[in-house]
């Protein structure tokens, strides 16, 4: 079995609960408040920033070239790609994209970031790797789920940007990509690491759950 089917199998339970949260039944069916979107826009927009970190902090690990432009590859994909979506619906609230970074982080997107950072700095590149899984590839997840799910009624859907964005081929090739990464990393692994990388992928995928929920929380933000 490979490492990813291992991780996905001991987490689906977790990603299933994502497709049943209200943030995201709402943006299927076009009524999520809009202002819960623009705050979750912030912070996604803040987290990626954090993100893009960890993969710099990956490329230090690197043994190779290959790898290395992998890493280069990922963080030029956060920071122009995947943001892209963030800035036209940031732009259309009226936000000015100079100033969203003097925005607050809130708690729960610190944690996550700090979580994923830590690994990087503790842990060698196929933890950090497995610990930034989540991301791309649950959101593959959702927005193929929701493209799915609701494809009939997304015309006049608001978030039909945001579905699409995440549910296209491109995007599916972005979490294939990073798929196939971590299982040619985890080709000699034994047990034990195996665990451990178990481990890391669920407490990342509850971040990404806590994400979710930020956006019906008052939750704490910090400076």
């Amino acid at each position: 079995m490979l490492i990813t089917d291992y991780l996905f199998e001991n987490v689906k339970p977790i990603w299933d609960a994502y497709l049943e949260h209200d943030f995201i039944m709402d943006m299927g069916n076009g009524n999520l408040c809009k202002d819960k979107f623009k705050d979750y826009l912030i912070q996604d927009y803040l987290y990626l920033k954090e993100y893009a970190k960890v993969y710099a902090m990956a490329l230090v690990k690197c043994e190779n070239i290959e790898q290395m432009k992998f890493c280069q590859n990922s963080i030029n994909g956060i920071l122009e790609d995947e943001s892209a979506t963030h800035i036209w619906y940031l732009k259309n609230f009226g936000e000015k994209i100079e100033e969203l970074e003097d925005y607050k982080i809130k708690e729960a997107n610190e944690n996550y970031t700090s979580y994923m950072k830590s690994i990087a700095l503790t842990g060698d590149l196929l933890d950090t790797m497995v610990s930034v899984l989540p991301c791309a590839w649950s959101y593959y997840y959702i927005g193929k789920k929701l493209k799915e799910t609701y494809k009939e009624n997304l015309e006049d859907n608001f978030y039909k940007s945001w579905i699409e964005s995440y549910s296209c081929e491109g995007y599916e090739q972005v979490a294939r990509t990073s798929i196939e990464f971590v299982n040619t990393l985890s080709e000699n692994i034994d047990e034990n690491k195996k665990e451990k990388l178990k481990d890391i992928f669920i407490k990342a995928s509850i971040h990404e759950m806590k994400f979710w929920d930020m956006a019906y929380e008052e939750g704490e933000e910090l400076v």
